[in-house]
């Protein structure tokens, strides 16, 4: 698990990329413009307002090669963690190259500056096809589908299915675990409790986590996530001695309440 620093919230957001195209400006000249794609957890910052955080930015950027050079000067500049903008959601399974041609306008910076950003059906697309239960993607989900059913935008079932074959293929990539969620949400009367109760299963797991990491550093591997939290379920789950207690007294109270019966039946006779 990486380190979590300084978290960017819709207050600051902003701000930073402002800062980001004043420096970019300065190293580029004013000639030749960039852009930046918003994906993920920026994305939802930039669009919503149920998500209060991020901790790094996800992004497709399209500039020349001093980019690079204006986000770490930017980030030396306001403290802010190595890689704060970064393109290393390219190596996900959720990075699709049709991203781009779906992404739609944010704001213009520094009039250098073009941000894009991702909308609510390939948001959601993006988010189930990573599917992770210790981050914010099922509730990510749960909350783009409640804003949109308050402000009465509703967002379809074609809608998802529309994004998901575009940008992966069809559903046939999706995790299962995400298709039986968002038939779940779909089928749900209730997004904001299905949006809260997510957002708290999410930080139950990633303190787990966290946990984990902590007791055995280095240990931790995508590959072993779904299984260390498997365990720490299971574990969960078994009873405690007193419960065990509690359900061996309760037997033994029922046998001796039989057998009195049974007594009773006999003598009567």
């Amino acid at each position: 698990m990486s380190s979590e620093t300084t978290p960017f919230t819709k207050e600051n957001l902003n701000s930073y990329l402002k800062e980001l195209a004043k420096e970019f400006r300065k190293l580029n000249g004013a000639k030749m413009p960039a852009e930046i794609i918003l994906i993920g957890g920026a994305a939802i910052l930039a669009n919503y307002g149920f998500r209060e955080m991020t901790y790094d930015i996800d992004a497709v950027i399209t500039a020349s090669s001093v980019m690079k050079d204006a986000i770490n000067r930017v980030g030396d500049k306001l403290d802010l963690p190595n890689g704060w903008i970064n393109t290393d959601f390219k190596n996900t399974t959720s990075y699709s190259d049709k991203l781009i041609g779906v992404s739609v306008y944010y704001k213009t910076f520094s009039n250098i500056l073009t941000v894009r950003t991702i909308t609510a059906e390939y948001l959601i697309a993006m988010k189930l096809m990573a599917g992770r239960k210790y981050k914010n993607d099922l509730s990510d989900i749960a909350g783009i589908l409640w804003e949109h059913k308050k402000s009465e935008n509703v967002i379809t079932p074609e809608m998802v299915e529309k994004a998901v074959t575009l940008l992966y293929g069809g559903w046939e990539q999706i995790p299962e675990t995400s298709k039986k969620f968002i038939n779940a949400a779909f089928e749900s009367e209730d997004s904001e409790k299905l949006f809260m109760q997510n957002r708290e299963s999410e930080k139950q797991l990633k303190d787990i986590l966290l946990d984990f990491d902590k007791s055995y550093p280095g240990e931790l591997k995508k590959e072993n996530i779904d299984i260390i939290l498997e365990r720490a379920k299971q574990k969960q789950r078994k009873p405690s001695l007193n419960e065990n207690l509690d359900k061996y007294k309760k037997i033994a109270k029922d046998n001796e309440k039989s057998a009195s019966k049974t007594k009773k039946s006999i003598d009567e006779r």
